[in-house]
């Protein structure tokens, strides 16, 4: 199972009962955050998924509101008793930005690794998870991403029956091992049937709408998209800052086939959400307004 939790979901300045963008992922124990506005440490705290297990944080662009919170996060990291490496990743500029960053939080009781993606390099594996990232349309380099748990099929005795294996390998099979029968190599993927279905989620924020992006999140158990804008009346103010509206976020969540949407990166002038919500459930009925520490676990079929 994966749990997901939104730690902000505000956009540009954090609001009373709103802080700035952030999600977080638990899987197997391990926590995998991504973006970290200003308030995100104080999310987590309230979240208590503590802080010691993140091993990276993902980044969708460098604009304040999606970075801001990080030389808080560092601290909080190290003083949760962190040694071993944070993995840092994101989009070109990476590097530049976040050493800035770091003249306030220099000392840290853990290494940083950096990974700047790209259209070369845009998947990376972290924790038992399938990170991918596609380019998002806004004003600076953006990318949206999509967290996979990628289940194996089950260990098919007949497989392994045919093939002549004897049964006191097959535990090693199992282990991921491989055997020697007879001077024939055999691994775990000669005796596995079907990959079983596993976990999709996919977050995209700071975006306009675009066919690649529904056929990025297609299937997605959960599709976590920004809906800066509640009000259909303000497509043309959504165009110019490279935004969203609720109407477009459930678009592409009808277009993608995904099981539920949740809006999240509020605009501070959408001081109440909820009156919007017609306008994303009317086209997409299992929509849900998002909020900060909105909780949600997805299990395996």
């Amino acid at each position: 199972m994966l749990d997901i939790s939104l730690l902000g979901t505000g956009g540009m300045m954090p609001m009373p009962e709103r802080f700035l963008s952030s999600m977080i992922l638990r899987y197997n124990g391990r926590l995998i955050l991504t973006d970290c506005g200003e308030g995100t440490q104080v999310s987590l705290k309230k979240l208590g998924w503590g802080f010691k297990s993140i091993d990276a944080i993902f980044f969708t662009h460098y604009h304040a509101d999606h970075i801001s919170g990080l030389p808080g996060m560092f601290h909080a990291i190290a003083n949760a008793g962190r040694t071993e490496p944070l993995k840092l990743i994101g989009p070109k500029g990476l590097v530049y930005v976040v050493e800035g960053l770091r003249r306030i939080a220099a000392e840290l009781t853990y290494e940083i690794e950096y990974i700047e993606l790209d259209d070369e390099n845009n998947e990376i594996f972290i924790d038992g998870l399938k990170i991918s990232a596609i380019n998002a349309i806004h004003s600076v380099k953006c990318m949206s991403y999509k967290y996979e748990v990628i289940r194996k099929g089950k260990f098919d005795p007949q497989k392994a029956i045919k093939l002549g294996i004897p049964k006191n390998m097959w535990s090693l099979l199992q282990k991921g091992l491989q055997v020697d029968v007879e001077g024939k190599i055999y691994t775990e993927n000669d005796v596995l049937g079907p990959a079983r279905k596993g976990i999709k989620v996919t977050f995209a924020t700071d975006t306009r709408p675009f066919d690649e992006l529904a056929q990025f999140a297609e299937n997605s158990d959960l599709f976590i998209c920004e809906g800066m804008y509640g009000e259909n009346e303000k497509k043309d103010k959504a165009e110019e800052n490279r935004h969203m509206l609720f109407s477009e976020a459930a678009n592409l969540a009808k277009s993608a086939d995904v099981k539920e949407l949740w809006l999240t990166h509020y605009s501070p002038a959408l001081s109440k959400p909820e009156e919007y919500f017609e306008n994303a459930h009317g086209i997409f009925e299992n929509t849900v307004l998002g909020y900060d520490g909105i909780t949600k676990t997805i299990r395996f079929e």
